[in-house]
């Protein structure tokens, strides 16, 4: 887990899915931070495989949102220093 939140752009990615208090679109992302899609998909993977998000995929989109429990079980009160 805290290796995948050592990257700048995932902590990113973290915090504007808190800020949303929503599941995020991929390419939503991308605009928000700057990054291609497969760049911001790449990150999603690595989340994901930490256990700090979920992915629903619809169609051909893929939305992302926070695992809280995982948050508040292994990182307590990391969510709120953001």
């Amino acid at each position: 887990m805290l290796k995948a939140l050592a990257d700048p752009a995932r902590l990113e990615i973290i915090r504007l899915l808190k800020n949303s208090g929503k599941e995020i679109g991929c390419g939503e992302v991308g605009e928000s931070i700057d990054l291609s899609k497969s760049t911001v998909s790449y990150h999603f993977k690595a989340l994901r495989e930490a256990g700090l998000t979920f992915t629903r995929k619809e169609s051909r989109e893929k939305f992302v949102s926070l695992n809280y429990d995982a948050f508040n079980k292994y990182l307590s009160g990391f969510l709120d220093s953001l």
